[in-house]
């Protein structure tokens, strides 16, 4: 069975870091592509990064271009976001997916909230 844990939220002061991690189990993590997606208080999903099998291609809204990095450990099943210079927009429930067919994600984590706020 497929099992996404994240951690790694908090309060955080704008302009501030946190480091997201996502702890997969139950999958051969290296065989899949994976998402970060979050979802701010009364709003829609918003895709937040991707990451290709072996961390080699990475891509980013432009929300959060050139202040979020992903990346990940397939050795330790590990998928994380540094995200840095924080904003108050980037108050979320932030969840890691697995990429399944067609670009879609098939598994979700529970999720961590991120708020930032002074």
């Amino acid at each position: 069975q497929v099992q996404l844990v994240e951690s790694g939220g908090g309060l955080v002061q704008p302009g501030g870091s946190l480091r997201l991690s996502c702890a997969a189990s139950g999958v051969t993590f290296s065989d899949y592509w994976m998402y970060w997606v979050r979802q701010a208080p009364g709003k829609g999903l918003e895709w937040v990064s991707a990451i290709n099998y072996d961390g080699g291609d990475t891509y980013y809204a432009d929300s959060v271009k050139g202040r979020f990095t992903i990346s990940r450990d397939n050795a330790k099943n590990t998928l994380y976001v540094q995200m840095n210079s924080l904003r108050i927009e980037d108050t979320a429930v932030y969840y890691c997916a697995k990429v399944g067919s067609w670009n879609s994600p098939d598994y979700w984590g529970q999720g961590t909230q991120v708020t930032v706020s002074s």
